[in-house]
């Protein structure tokens, strides 16, 4: 693997040190003579990087308008280390402020509490019991960190909100509100999240404010639920909170972001006397509407903008280049940057970027390179998104070492690059199935301090998987958590993918229970539930396929058709025909209708069997449920029917082919015949 240049690492070094205020001595800052010794810092010392690799590339300042920079480390004495380079050992002085010594202590807290939310999750009594006995205090600021640690494990969030809410003393705050909709709201429980904005106006009606709606808004949003998205907005003076032109303009955002810009259009003309039109809301319109390529109504928004008396700014101008480029006009795209710059709108990175972003998907590197080279001649110097972008297109190409050039480039100009622009080379070397590169990698950026995040670890653990080395994946898995890093449900599909295809049945098994007990478990997650079940039966192990079912059940998953279809159909095909038909039994219990497939399939096989007893049951109970719902019995059995046939034929057409294929790809070919 290409490793960084140890130019690049010096600079990297020199930066870090330089950012903290940390004025060592010029013999002991190492320099292109002594680049070749290695060096270290003290374990003592914790170096606390910017944040600019942690998510947005852009200026954290700008972003937040909370942002404190950070201050400098406390004063630091550096040992007589005699000449040379040597080590060098960074100590703390030993009067920590008391900000420090509390942030310990509260991350020791919050660690305590999210390892005993894991460990007795399913059983509520003795969860409460541990927290009751684990001698964490509850106090402000602790319950929002516990929230947050628990990640996408909204079930661990809310089990730790309720048994909070119990203890004496103490009363939520807004930011643990806020948390706790952000929570819900990830989990689908709409209707948990209005009790809950209920209970905060029982409790502190001052807690309710526009920023709590803001949240449930953009939830629906993303779900495409774009009625209830809107009711938001007319449900808010119920709660004397009465929405205003900022509230709405996020709403529009809201709603142009996840695909619902004709909506979101609609909602604008119908609002117009209501809300007063800002720059914002033709911005979020004009952006709805240009990353889905259509350019007539992003220039009708852009007229309307000019009426209402607003001239476009940076972000107007890069959104209609993003849109020239999403259509695949970049001749109009190059114009417009002219046009910009003949009207004293000076292009900025995002600018540029925009144009190398559409050309690299294009795989039109060297013009995207050209851009580059244009972008430093005219002033403008790249960010950390113009630099991860030419890397992403480098990768994608399969130009690794170019990528790595960028990388070096990038760190020698003072841009620490983030988990981003890494993935992007980590993804290059998955395609190559290059384990030791990947790993080798994630060193690399420890030591520049950019700390692996989800989706880095994701990727080395999928391609550890892959290449059967599970234990490796484990220990990646292990160290992960370590870190204060909650997996999503994308690492459990990974780590419950890997251990199957490996045969390792039962450690899959406890994956799975996990994900279900953090309350991850959903329904498209319906094909790794298929896979799982078919695995266990095969390999006979029926008991464990029924400790996973029950395991749905007892945790409150809400299982539809398809989920009892695949448990049922698993147990059918693996010869268990009255297992499946008790299921059926239970599923029709549970008010859940079985498909017509499915019940022509269990007739069958209770043929076979000469179980007319239990065939009787459950044709009886299918007589019932169809009536309810106003379907004939005889149709729906005549639709099985032809529904089982059309599988079965499909099986055998399938089958067919890849015969032929086989025997194809074996023949000699025509050339080598003629």
């Amino acid at each position: 693997m290409r490793r960084l240049s140890s130019k690049s690492s010096l600079i990297c070094y020199k930066h870090h040190l330089l950012i903290h205020g940390l004025n060592l001595p010029s013999h002991l800052i190492p320099t292109a003579a002594n680049s070749s010794i290695p060096f270290r810092t003290s374990s003592n010392l914790q170096l606390h990087f910017p944040h600019a690799h942690m998510g947005s590339p852009q200026n954290s300042s700008k972003s937040n308008p909370n942002h404190r920079p950070a201050s400098p480390l406390p004063n630091t004495e550096i040992p007589n280390s005699g000449r040379g380079l040597g080590l060098i050992f960074l100590e703390k002085n030993r009067s920590n402020s008391t900000g420090e010594r509390n942030s310990d202590e509260f991350a020791a807290d919050v660690e305590k509490v999210y390892r005993i939310l894991r460990k007795f999750h399913s059983r509520v009594p003795k969860l409460e019991l541990a927290l009751q006995e684990s001698g964490v205090v509850v106090r402000s600021g602790l319950t929002e960190r516990v929230l947050n640690r628990c990640g996408d494990a909204g079930d661990l969030a809310y089990k730790f909100f309720v048994w909070v809410s119990k203890q004496p003393g103490y009363r939520h705050s807004y930011d643990v509100y806020k948390a706790m909709v952000k929570t819900l709201g990830k989990m689908r429980q709409f209707g948990a999240v209005w009790a809950l904005i209920e209970e905060m106006r029982k409790e502190n009606p001052l807690l309710i404010g526009p920023e709590i709606f803001v949240a449930l808004m953009r939830r629906f949003a993303s779900t495409r639920m774009v009625k209830k998205a809107i009711e938001v907005l007319d449900e808010m003076p119920k709660y004397g909170c009465e929405p205003d032109e900022h509230v709405f303009g996020c709403l529009l955002d809201a709603l142009c972001k996840n695909g619902s810009v004709k909506e979101a259009a609609s909602l604008f003309d119908e609002m117009r006397m209501r809300f007063t039109p800002t720059i914002k809301h033709f911005t979020s319109l004009l952006y709805g509407w240009c990353k889905e390529g259509k350019l007539m109504e992003a220039k009708f928004v852009l007229v309307q903008m000019r009426e209402a008396g607003f001239e476009p700014d940076i972000v107007v101008y890069n959104n209609l280049l993003k849109g020239y480029t999403i259509a695949g006009k970049m001749g109009d795209a190059f114009d417009l940057l002219q046009e910009m710059r003949r009207k004293g709108c000076e292009p900025e990175a995002a600018s540029f970027t925009i144009l190398i972003q559409a050309l690299s998907s294009q795989e039109k590197m060297e013009e995207a390179m050209r851009v580059f080279a244009d972008m430093h001649r005219s002033g403008c110097e790249a960010d950390i998104v113009t630099y991860t972008t030419l890397i992403s297109g480098f990768c994608k190409w399969g130009k690794v070492n170019r990528a790595y050039e960028l990388l070096d480039t990038m760190l020698q100009r003072g841009h620490m690059p983030n988990q981003m622009t890494y993935l992007h080379i980590l993804l290059a070397h998955e395609k190559k199935e290059e384990l030791e590169e990947c790993l080798d990698l994630v060193k690399e950026m420890r030591k520049i301090g950019c700390v692996p995040d989800l989706s880095t670890y994701n990727t080395v653990i999928r391609l550890a998987c892959k290449l059967g080395e599970i234990k490796e994946g484990a220990r990646l898995w292990d160290e992960m958590d370590a870190n204060g890093l909650s997996p999503g449900l994308d690492s459990f599909v990974i780590m419950i993918n890997g251990f199957l295809e490996q045969g390792c049945l039962f450690e899959a098994c406890e994956y799975f229970k996990d994900m279900v007990g953090r309350g991850l478990f959903s329904a498209p997650q319906y094909g790794i539930l298929k896979d799982l079940f078919n695995k266990l039966l095969r390999a006979d192990k029926l008991e464990m396929g029924k400790e996973i079912w029950s395991c749905l059940l007892s945790k409150g998953c809400e299982l539809n058709v398809y989920a009892w279809t695949i448990w049922i159909h698993a147990l059918f095909s693996n010869g268990h025909v009255k297992e499946a038909c008790s299921y059926c039994l239970d599923m029709m219990d549970a008010d859940v209708m079985p498909q017509p497939d499915t019940f022509a399939k269990l007739m069958r096989g209770l043929r076979k069997l000469y179980n007319r007893q239990l065939a009787a049951e459950i044709t009886e109970k299918v007589r019932k449920m169809a009536a309810e719902r106003q379907v004939t019995f005889k149709m729906y059995k005549r639709r099985g029917e032809r529904d089982l046939k059309e599988k079965v034929k499909a099986k055998k057409d399938g089958r067919k082919r890849r015969a032929r294929r086989r025997r194809w790809g074996s023949s000699p070919s025509r050339a080598d015949l003629m």
